[in-house]
């Protein structure tokens, strides 16, 4: 059987047709969810740093740089500013980005259900 599909003309063109339809009826695929796991630099725009490899490189790179710019991490998040410039930015990085937010938020769940779960646990405990 596979000897004989691998040289059928006719089985070799229902498979080319196949795949001309598959890939003309495929959707864009567009995204709604913001990108939370690789950031660019705002300095030099170098581009695929995870949280970790943003904070290493803009304090190994680019600590000299005094600069006002936006926290790509900060401007990703539902609270985010995107046109916030932090005036202390390596500062920044140090006090707000030394953990992931991404274990400790639910980017689905409003604020407000938030702060309830919390004190629901904290009076549990």
């Amino acid at each position: 059987m596979r000897s004989h599909t691998a040289a059928c003309s006719k089985y070799q063109e229902y498979i080319e047709e196949g795949v001309r339809s598959t890939a003309q009826n495929q959707p864009a695929i567009i995204s709604s969810v913001p990108n939370r796991f690789t950031f660019s630099c705002p300095y030099c725009n170098c581009q695929n740093l995870d949280q970790d490899g943003l904070v290493e490189h803009c304090t190994t790179q680019h600590a000299r740089d005094m600069r006002q710019v936006v926290c790509p991490i900060c401007a990703s998040m539902p609270w985010g500013d995107p046109n916030y410039r932090s005036t202390d930015f390596f500062q920044h990085l140090k006090i707000r980005h030394t953990f992931s937010y991404d274990t400790f938020v639910d980017y689905a769940t409003d604020e407000n259900t938030m702060i309830q779960e919390a004190l629901q646990r904290s009076l549990m405990e």
